[in-house]
């Protein structure tokens, strides 16, 4: 197992990262928020941070694993991150505050599901895609 399969939600970073009272810090799997940390206010970064802080700060979170990839370059725990039924890496992507982001081998697995989700986010113009005239996180 990669890490703990659940914990206290200690601090939001961003929309993408948080970490755990137990000092774990998770970056979530497949997922890809507006920067707003190291002096970056990427358009709607705000929005996903604000939105990730509302589901999971302070809130006991499930956390499971892709055993291909435990650790991203930073030394992060890689997880998809439950809170009450809703499942956060997901969420993020079909509400159009995150762009799908697979790097391999990490999530692999669920890489084409999450594409689609971003995909009907881009059709709809939700969230971000409908907000900004450039999206950061766009490939």
């Amino acid at each position: 197992m990669c890490g703990p399969s659940s914990g206290t939600v200690q601090a939001v970073v961003d929309g993408d990262t948080f970490d755990l009272s137990d000092g774990t810090r998770v970056r979530l799997l497949l997922v890809d928020t507006p920067e707003t940390t190291g002096g970056k206010n990427d358009c709607y970064g705000q929005e996903a941070a604000a939105y990730t802080r509302g589901l999971i700060e302070g809130a006991q979170v499930q956390l499971s694993y892709d055993e291909a990839a435990c650790k991203d370059r930073f030394g992060r725990t890689l997880a998809y991150v439950k809170q009450g039924g809703t499942e956060l890496n997901s969420e993020l992507v079909k509400r159009g505050l995150a762009c799908s982001l697979y790097i391999a081998p990490g999530g692999q697995s669920r890489a084409v599901e999450f594409d689609t989700l971003e995909s009907e986010a881009k059709t709809n113009r939700t969230g971000m895609w409908g907000a900004c005239t450039a999206v950061p996180c766009d490939k």
